[in-house]
């Protein structure tokens, strides 16, 4: 879902909260927001000037981040749960594409078989006769 305004769409990745905003929303504190940056947790877009844009995926992101932090979970196995959440979800795409291309190989595959059952038009049928005495007969049979 994305919303439209005069500059273009707003989408989840779009940044648009400034990192007093951001921080407000998520109920930390905006030297946190710094530290998760410097971690490497979360990487806001920049303005032009230099200054932290987060976007909406950047909120629950940060939202996770202290969710899992307020339970006792330190900031390396923060970071080991979020590497392993993405890529568990590139795992979930790759799966999708491949079950994509898999179905569509099983497709073609029906069509081929339809198409070579169907019977050779009589013209196409090659020729046979009796070879003279002495003679060999030799049959090729074309590969598909």
């Amino acid at each position: 879902m994305s919303t439209r305004h005069a500059f273009g769409a707003i989408g989840p990745d779009s940044p648009v909260y400034v990192i007093s905003v951001a921080a407000e929303l998520t109920g930390l504190h905006p030297q946190t927001l710094r530290t998760y940056e410097r971690l490497g947790l979360i990487t806001p877009g920049r303005t032009g000037g230099g200054g932290r844009r987060y976007s909406h995926r950047d909120l629950e992101r940060l939202r996770e981040i202290a969710d899992l932090t307020s339970v006792g979970i330190g900031i390396e196995g923060v970071r080991r749960i979020l590497e392993l959440q993405n890529r568990a979800a590139a795992l979930a795409a790759r799966t999708e594409d491949l079950m994509a291309e898999l179905e569509a190989t099983r497709q073609a595959l029906r069509q081929a078989l339809a198409e070579r059952r169907t019977p050779a038009p009589a013209n196409k049928l090659p020729v046979l006769r009796q070879p003279a005495p002495g003679q060999s007969v030799v049959v090729w049979r074309r590969q598909h």
